[in-house]
């Protein structure tokens, strides 16, 4: 793998992971490599993760900068428009809000990927189309959901699952538009086993407050609020302002005291816990600790002796000389993550025999 790929690969780890500062970084060195060497198809795709990210972190600036680029390459490369960079292009449109002018572009995107027959640029162009078809200014609905279940045909051959994510999350949108609450909630349950797969942050935080407004109108507060809260203490409101802004509208009409439901909520499909006054702690590499607390929160109250967290955890015949020393440190070292107050612990306990997770605590194990 030469320079220019492991830049784009390590951008898009980054894209999806969220953390957008070094995925910027990434993308741009990967872009101005792309567009030395002409490989125009591989610098479009760095501009696409660009503008998501621009997106995201609501850098309109750098979005028209982004198009002004592309308009040069045609101009001055004489690079041909292909489908991709009209896809590109009406992207940009979209997040500019000249959504007649997106749909012209998605269109010549379409025709020129049919052309061709290329796969992935037809069902980009296909998602392209239903996003701007289901926009409440255009009003296409119908339309929109008929290209997501064109979609759907693709992805049963091909292998997309952050686009399969996205196309659900949209179907679901067009749902609630639709007021058809319990399909929509089948339909983001379908899409939290893609994400999860695909471990994409912003998809994540995207999913939680759609299941939030999905249950909240269908008139299930409580479950509603579950939800909203996960949401608000997950998202990073400085990197991803766009989606912690509609969080933040959807908790502000969910209502109640979301911040206050719980005390502890685990986060089991992004190895995190969201603790009521510290926040978002993650637990990425730390499969010991993460393990660990699963087992308490599971089941709190149930106490553990020392042998059971050997021979459950470590996966190991316990041994008094080796493993009662490592215990003390692994809960030490939990409590010192998770405790607000290390000194009064308030979450994990120790009895006689062994540690539990305190019964009173308000602890939401989120699957």
């Amino acid at each position: 793998m030469n320079q220019s790929d492991r830049s784009f690969e390590l951008g898009k780890l980054y894209c999806d992971r969220g953390e957008f500062v070094p995925a910027m970084e990434h993308l741009s060195e990967a872009s101005e490599y792309y567009f030395a060497e002409k490989n125009f198809s591989q610098y479009l795709k760095c501009q696409n993760l660009l503008l998501r990210v621009y997106a995201e972190r609501e850098q309109f600036e750098d979005i028209n900068l982004t198009k002004e680029k592309l308009q040069d390459l045609v101009l001055k490369e004489g690079f041909e428009l292909n489908s991709k960079t009209y896809y590109t292009l009406a992207v940009c449109a979209t997040y500019k809000g000249q959504h007649e002018t997106a749909l012209d572009y998605l269109q010549k995107a379409l025709a020129i990927a049919l052309a061709s027959d290329f796969k992935e640029d037809i069902c980009h162009a296909i998602f392209g189309l239903a996003m701007v078809y289901s926009h409440p200014k255009i009003g296409r609905q119908s339309d929109a959901l008929k290209e997501i279940y064109n979609l759907q045909v693709f992805f049963q051959v091909y292998q997309m699952p952050e686009l399969q994510a996205s196309s659900l999350l949209l179907n679901a949108d067009i749902l609630k538009q639709l007021k058809k609450y319990d399909e929509a909630i089948d339909i983001l349950w379908r899409a939290y086993d893609v994400i999860k797969e695909t471990r994409n942050v912003v998809m994540g935080n995207v999913l939680l407050g759609a299941l939030a407004d999905s249950y909240f109108e269908l008139g299930d507060k409580d479950m509603a609020r579950t939800y909203i809260v996960l949401a608000s203490r997950s998202v990073d409101s400085e990197n991803h302002r766009r989606t912690a802004r509609m969080i933040k509208t959807l908790s502000e009409k969910i209502g109640g005291d979301s911040h206050s439901n719980f005390d502890l909520i685990f986060d089991e499909a992004n190895h995190a816990v969201v603790e009521k006054k510290m926040g978002r702690i993650d637990f990425k590499n730390q499969f010991i600790l993460l393990d660990l607390l699963r087992l308490f929160v599971t089941s709190q109250g149930t106490i553990y002796s020392k042998e059971y967290l050997v021979e459950n955890v470590w996966k190991q015949p316990y041994d008094p000389a080796i493993h009662d020393n490592k215990i003390y440190v692994t809960i030490k070292r939990l409590r010192k993550l998770i405790e607000p107050d290390y000194e009064k612990p308030k979450y994990i306990f120790r009895a006689k025999n062994g540690y539990y997770m305190n019964k009173s605590a308000r602890v939401h194990f989120e699957h």
